[in-house]
């Protein structure tokens, strides 16, 4: 084999695989949707625990924000791990 046949070679296999990837890019709407899945799995955790440590906070007898910023730092650690957690599997 010349070096000509090996240069054509390597050009088309370059060029298939240029293609491929082309046609395997993400389109924005399915970058959307994973940038909105990852916003949902970090967002869901934080306000929830907020919410269930504002409820145990009125719950008890005079001013505490113990519950809430304990659980709102949870529910970020949940977030940040399910996050974590997604991008590996994706």
């Amino acid at each position: 084999m010349d070096n000509g046949e090996r240069l054509r070679d390597n050009i088309e296999k370059q060029a298939q695989r240029m293609a491929k990837a082309e046609k395997e890019r993400p389109t924005l709407l399915a970058q959307t949707v994973f940038l909105g899945t990852l916003a949902l799995l970090f967002v869901v955790p934080l306000v929830g625990g907020a919410y269930l440590g504002q409820w145990l906070d009125s719950q008890m007898a005079g001013y505490s924000d113990r519950w809430t910023l304990g659980l709102m730092i949870a529910g970020l650690l949940v977030g940040v791990w399910s996050v974590y957690v997604y991008i590996q599997k994706h």
